[in-house]
């Protein structure tokens, strides 16, 4: 029989909310339920692109992906998952078209270099010496980490939820959230299809559908749904090592382990919404880029495409924390195509600051308020 009270409830089995379930069961939270409406990974996790990156714009988007990458680095131990997550840290090589971008990308390497983070600027023919088919036609320059990479997103959720389960978590897949009682501005309980559930605290990791999760709750939470769409190719001998990224382009590029090359890019105009059927509109706007940045890669047949959704905010960046008016109601969400790299360690502060009030990294700066302060926060190097 399913718990009919908990003292945390976790919305979402993403890796996201995966990740936050076992951090609370690691530090001590005896009484964790993980509320899933389909299967672990089913969502926007699933359906994306699994890169890490560390090369950020900001201070602390730069602090919270180390701290990820540092967890990545030993996941396997750590959750105790034998067939491994497969994070290989085959770099980032980011690309720069013009001077005011080039200048744009000298800055972040100062500012990662500060942080520990070990970059490099490279001219275009020294970016050409790690991806040897990179077009060289009006590219500035090049910044590359060998420590970013990528993991397999499936595996990564499912090492999380099975850790989170050895720990004593619930994981209530198929239920579906239809309602959060509040009385004075607590939380009371979450109400399933499934049952009600009495608790005082719920994490919200809904992914696109946050924004539905805390209205029910009375809140005006401003995440919502944006397609992303991406696609795979035919397996090829490994030729390409990092993830090559362009944000003058919205492009992104990596070769997987098995030998396939997985890529997208960002699609102007996309509004609102929660479709996530892939268009033709999108191969032929990935085609045109491809043949401008990585020539040769135009040959490869596609196998497959998809869409999934981005949980945006305003800003652009994640919104963490408790949520007032309402006591007990915490965010992780809105990571606006973030959430898979900053995963591990959200679960982590999320953790800290749930059961004891304070973080070991500062992230009052990420609450919901800051729209209402208009206080946003704003990340110079983002794709879409």
């Amino acid at each position: 029989m399913s718990r009919n009270s908990a003292d945390v409830v976790v919305i979402g089995a993403g890796v996201v909310g995966a990740s936050v379930a076992f951090e609370l069961a690691r530090a001590g939270c005896k009484n964790v339920v993980l509320i899933e409406k389909a299967t672990p990974a089913a969502g926007s996790t699933g359906r994306c692109g699994a890169g890490v990156r560390q090369q950020f714009g900001t201070r602390h988007n730069c602090i919270l992906a180390r701290e990820a990458v540092r967890i990545f680095e030993k996941m396997d131990e750590y959750l105790d998952y034998r067939p491994g997550v497969e994070f290989r840290q085959s770099g980032y090589l980011m690309v720069a078209y013009s001077d005011h971008e080039w200048n744009q990308f000298k800055k972040n390497v100062e500012l990662e270099r500060s942080l520990d983070i070990d970059v490099k600027t490279l001219t275009p023919e020294e970016a050409r010496g790690i991806v040897p088919f990179l077009s060289l036609d009006r590219l500035v320059g090049a910044t590359f980490c060998q420590e970013d990479g990528h993991a397999n997103p499936f595996h990564t959720t499912f090492a999380y939820v099975q850790a989170a389960r050895r720990l004593g978590v619930e994981v209530q897949t198929h239920t579906s959230v239809i309602g959060i009682e509040t009385s004075s501005d607590r939380i009371q309980a979450v109400v399933t299809d499934k049952g009600r559930i009495s608790t005082n605290t719920v994490v919200n990791c809904a992914g696109a559908r946050s924004g539905e999760i805390a209205s029910m709750a009375g809140i005006d939470l401003p995440v919502y749904g944006e397609r992303h769409q991406i696609l795979i190719t035919e397996p090829v001998n490994a030729c390409m090592g990092p993830m090559v990224i362009s944000f003058h382009h919205d492009f992104y590029c990596q070769q997987t382990p098995h030998g396939s090359f997985i890529m997208g890019v960002g699609m102007p105009g996309e509004p609102k919404s929660f479709n996530i059927r892939s268009s033709v509109e999108f191969l032929d706007e990935m085609a045109r880029k491809l043949v401008t940045i990585l020539p040769p890669l135009a040959e490869l047949r596609v196998v497959r495409q998809w869409a999934g959704l981005y949980d945006r905010s305003p800003d652009a960046q994640p919104i963490l924390g408790e949520c007032p008016p309402v006591h007990g109601f915490y965010n992780a969400n809105g990571f606006s195509g973030h959430g898979f790299m900053l995963a591990p360690i959200v679960g982590v502060l999320l953790s800290e600051l749930i059961l004891t009030g304070k973080t070991s990294i500062p992230i009052s700066m990420l609450d919901a308020g800051r729209f209402a302060r208009g206080e946003l926060v704003l990340e110079p190097t983002v794709v879409g």
